[in-house]
């Protein structure tokens, strides 16, 4: 019965705790009677004997306990029970006590709420009152705005149809706006806006803005393509054509492999200079290389699967500059001064580390391509390939190969310098040939002077390499000026079928002047280069057994100058004649010669023709040497300018037919006792016989077009005053004044063979024309000075 007892004790504190529970509950329960009926009690308290369920049955509970316990257990049974209800009174109480202001307030609150609830409902009302009158008026007004407000949104929509429908109008105009201001993203913008319309509507409404839209998209896919494959770009320019032409539905695809060659060969030409390791500013190698870097992340962008080949590339690059080959060419450009300190190893560190870095700064962008230890099998496979004594021969080779390279390459450059200049420039002509000459002589020696240098050094390796050497002097001397004669072919025309396929007619004029250059260069490299050069390779080098290659042969390349010279200055002469002869052409395909009007001053022929004897003689000038041989000048010239005032004084006292007629005879006469003059001789390189030459050939061209035509009195007089004219300033540009009033004469002669009635002009009003001719000019070179 106590151990009964004694396992009890916990059950009783578990019922205590639970009508504890149950006692808050019932108290703060809103409806007590859903207490009772809630689920989870009636599942625990189903039984009439438990004191705590709403079925507790009295009698049935003190029958089980008097049958279940004994008078003891009773009376502790009672002593429990009465604890129980005395601690649940005083919980009780004490629940209460501490809620009491709670309670307190909560009925204030209550009792304000009803103070405040009573004339709410009133106020409701009237407030429902007032919703159903807007409610209403709003149907009402909504009701009479119905209709305008469905014609609003009707032409709301049609305006924004005609807005789309000017804008597809417009279109044409505005991509042709972003031509010109070079707006190609809001050209592609506007266009592929305009695309569902087109699409749906192109074929019928708006065919021609359809059409005329495709023709400014065509020219705007065409710039964008010119942006993309331009290296004069930057890469975030054609990264940005690239995308414009994408959303245009362009095949950027099928341009990957182009690009990616375009990339792999602007990287073939990248070298690593000794000036740019010790200067602290970026070298043109390492711009190079960050291009190359933005390059591959542009590519990454616009190609998303072009990474292989990307790597590929980036592989190659670092394979090619940390090869052994790339590392005899960069001891090539540094020969004399690796072979002359002991600086060998220090450079060869500092090409390592360049490149490295290179490979590193790769492999930032590249990250899975591991192109750092691909540059560490490179050095690995060089560094068991590497030979000093074969390293120094490759070396030295290609050292004396690249400075002949070097040189050919600066004389070219500085030629082509005529052809960029233009009148604002002050790289003339003669600049370009001291520039040039100096280069081809000079250079050369220096050349020479460097290989001594490296001769003269004490080192066994130089010493076995000596005649090598030599041979690879002599032969890279023959062999540079064989390419200089085929450059200088090259830049007058003369390897393909005409020169006027290299250069537009807008460079004319500098193209003449290069001809001109190369001419008086090609003399210089004959007569004075090629025997100085000479002369410091027999004092500095021996001669010996070529084995290695041909030897130097001045007498072919001296041939091959001359008459590469004489060539160039025919050329010249060619050139400037054949732009005398179309002004020449155009003058006597303009008028009508047959009813021509009484000259009344000399034509503007004769000062283009002047202009361009102008041009001449500067240019010739500049380049040609004078001849300072003493001229001797014919004295035809007096003889005839006698005659014909002789013959003009007579023909003053005869009468118009008479006069025409002995004028006529008189003139065949005199042809027959005048000197021959010969026009096609032999050019030489002085000023004095090209301008000669030129105006030979000028003036008997002119004769040629005087030949072709029928003139009637006027018109022969105006050739006559023109020819009158061109005495004087001829004779200030030429030599040979005998020869050039024969050939006038000769035009005049011609123009009175084939005129209708050859009556010449009164020598007192031919005086009076040429005189208000000079005055003008004299007035207008005043002015403009």
């Amino acid at each position: 019965m106590m151990g009964s007892d004694g396992d009890g004790d916990a059950p009783l504190l578990d019922d205590k705790a639970k009508r504890m529970r149950d006692l808050l509950s019932s108290f703060y329960a809103p409806n007590p009677s859903m207490l009772s009926h809630s689920p989870t009690a009636s599942s625990k308290h189903s039984t009439p004997d438990d004191i705590n369920s709403s079925s507790f049955d009295p009698n049935h509970y003190m029958n089980i306990l008097v049958n279940n316990s004994n008078l003891e257990g009773l009376l502790k049974r009672h002593v429990d029970m009465a604890a129980e209800i005395k601690n649940l009174d005083t919980d009780l109480q004490m629940l209460v006590y501490e809620n009491y202001n709670k309670f307190i307030s909560a009925t204030d609150t209550i009792k304000r709420m009803k103070s405040n609830i009573l004339g709410m409902e009133g106020n409701m009302e009237y407030l429902l009152e007032k919703i159903m009158s807007v409610q209403s008026r709003s149907d009402s007004v909504n009701t009479s705005l119905f209709e305008k407000r469905e014609h609003i949104e009707k032409l709301h929509r049609t305006c924004n149809l005609l807005r789309k429908v000017q804008f597809i109008y417009d279109l044409p105009d505005r991509l042709g706006k972003c031509i010109k201001s070079e707006a190609y993203a809001d050209a592609v913008r506007f266009y592929t806006g305009a695309m569902p319309i087109f699409k749906a509507y192109g074929d019928s409404s708006f065919h021609d803005c359809k059409r005329a839209s495709d023709e400014a998209i065509a020219i705007i896919v065409k710039n964008l393509q010119e942006k993309l494959f331009s290296d004069s770009e930057p890469i975030q320019v054609r990264a940005e054509a690239a995308l414009l032409l994408k959303q245009l539905d362009f095949p950027v695809d099928n341009l990957k492999t182009k690009l990616l060659e375009r990339l792999e060969h602007s990287l073939r030409d990248i070298q690593l200079k000794p000036e740019e390791i010790k200067n602290a500013s970026p070298s043109a190698r390492e711009v190079a290389i960050l291009e190359f870097v933005e390059a591959i992340r542009a590519f990454r962008v616009i190609f998303p699967d072009s990474e292989t080949q990307l790597v590929k590339i980036a592989k190659g690059l670092i394979t090619r500059s940390a090869a052994a080959r790339s590392f005899l060419n960069f001891c090539a450009r540094n020969f004399h001064f690796l072979f002359n300190t002991n600086h060998f190893i220090c450079f060869l560190g500092t090409f390592l580390r360049v490149i490295w870095n290179e490979s590193l700064l790769m492999d930032e962008v590249l990250q899975d391509s591991a192109l750092s230890n691909h540059f560490l099998e490179v050095i690995h496979q060089t560094s068991s390939q590497f030979n000093l004594m074969e390293g120094a021969k490759v070396a030295v080779k290609l050292y004396v190969e690249s400075a002949f390279s070097q040189l050919l390459l600066d004389i070219s450059d500085c030629l082509l310098k005529i052809l960029k200049r233009d009148e604002t420039e002050e790289y003339s002509l003669e600049t370009a040939l001291d520039a040039s000459t100096k280069l081809a002589l000079q250079g050369g020696r220096n050349l020479l002077l460097d290989v001594c240098k490296i001769l003269d050094d004490d080192s066994g390796i130089i010493d076995k390499l000596r005649e090598p050497i030599i041979d690879w002097v002599q032969e890279g001397l023959q062999d540079f000026f064989r390419q200089l004669e085929d450059q200088f072919q090259s830049f007058s025309g003369k390897n393909n079928s005409s020169a006027t396929q290299i250069h537009g007619l807008t460079e004319a004029a500098a193209f003449a002047g290069l001809v001109l250059v190369l001419a008086q260069l090609s003399a210089f490299i004959e007569q004075t280069a090629i025997p100085k050069i000479n002369e410091e390779l027999a004092v500095s080098f021996s001669a010996g057994p070529y084995e290695y290659g041909p030897a130097f042969v001045p007498g072919e390349i001296s041939r091959k100058f001359r008459s590469a010279g004489d060539k160039f200055l025919q050329q010249y002469i060619n050139i400037r004649t054949q732009r005398i002869s179309l002004l020449q052409k155009k003058r006597f395909a303009t008028p009508k010669w047959v009813k021509h009007k009484e000259p009344r001053e000399v034509h503007m022929f004769v000062d283009l023709f002047l202009q361009e004897l102008k041009v001449i003689v500067n240019e010739v000038k500049q380049v040609l040497p004078q001849d300072m041989r003493k001229h001797r000048r014919s004295n035809a010239s007096s003889a005839s300018s006698k005659s014909n005032s002789f013959r003009e004084e007579k023909l003053l006292h005869r009468s118009n037919t008479q006069r025409a007629r002995s004028q006529l005879l008189e003139t065949h006469l005199a042809k027959l006792f005048k000197q021959k003059v010969e026009i096609f001789t032999k050019v030489e390189h002085t000023q004095e016989s090209v301008v000669m030459t030129i105006v030979k050939l000028s003036l008997k061209s002119l004769q040629e077009f005087v030949r072709l035509q029928t003139f009637n009195r006027s018109g022969f007089q105006q050739i006559q005053l023109d020819m009158q004219f061109l005495r004087t300033p001829l004779r200030e540009i030429v030599e040979d004044e005998a020869a050039m009033d024969f050939l006038l004469d000769e035009v005049i002669v011609a123009a009175t063979e084939r005129c209708l009635d050859p009556i010449p002009l009164e020598p007192p009003i031919l005086d009076k024309l040429i005189q208000a001719k000079l005055a003008k000019s004299l007035e207008e070179n005043t002015s403009s000075s």
